[in-house]
């Protein structure tokens, strides 16, 4: 039961982190998102999502737009209930306020290789992408991997340094914090 706890707070993570108001960091926030469907297929696919925040950094402003969109030229994933999902891509683009581009880049599954591993990405979705804060080494995101609506996922902290260079991790989650045996 322990090692599931961690799995059920990555959505709430997600929620709370696209959710939050940093005053540190003056973030403006704007989100668009659109309902879940399924296609005349019967394959699921994720709402659409956008989103836009200022971030201030070492005395500069951040834009960061970040769009999810379901892609039907990625590989389809079966869930164990024999539902078909499709694929997201996630596009992050960074920006300082004269339009200087810092990053741009397009993230699937696969560009998480490095830190996930091949039998769980296959059987995975690219689920979601979210500011997570300003750090020393630069601006941290929270994204997740995950088997269709299930709690099974992969956290992954991806950090992008003022000059554009990226670099990422598997996310570790204190599981004991969450110890049943703290009673």
């Amino acid at each position: 039961m322990k090692r599931i706890i961690p799995y059920l707070l990555l959505p709430i993570f997600l929620l709370g982190m696209s959710a939050c108001h940093n005053k540190n960091n003056k973030q403006e926030k704007k989100e668009t998102l659109a309902a879940d469907s399924v296609d005349s297929a019967g394959i699921r696919q994720m709402q659409e999502s956008k989103n836009e925040q200022k971030i201030v950094m070492k005395g500069k402003s951040y834009h960061i737009a970040i769009h999810r969109v379901a892609s039907d030229s990625l590989q389809r994933i079966k869930t164990e209930a024999g539902e078909w999902f499709m694929d997201n891509k996630i596009s992050l683009r960074i920006t300082l306020d004269n339009r200087t581009k810092i990053f741009s880049k397009t993230f699937t599954k696969k560009s998480f290789s490095s830190v996930v591993p091949e039998d769980f990405l296959s059987h995975s979705i690219l689920e979601g992408l979210v500011f997570d804060k300003v750090t020393a080494s630069g601006l941290n995101f929270a994204a997740s991997v995950c088997y269709p609506q299930t709690d099974l996922y992969f956290p992954i902290r991806i950090t992008i340094a003022s000059d554009g260079s990226m670099s990422m991790a598997k996310e570790e989650l204190m599981e004991e914090a969450y110890s049943e045996d703290k009673n």
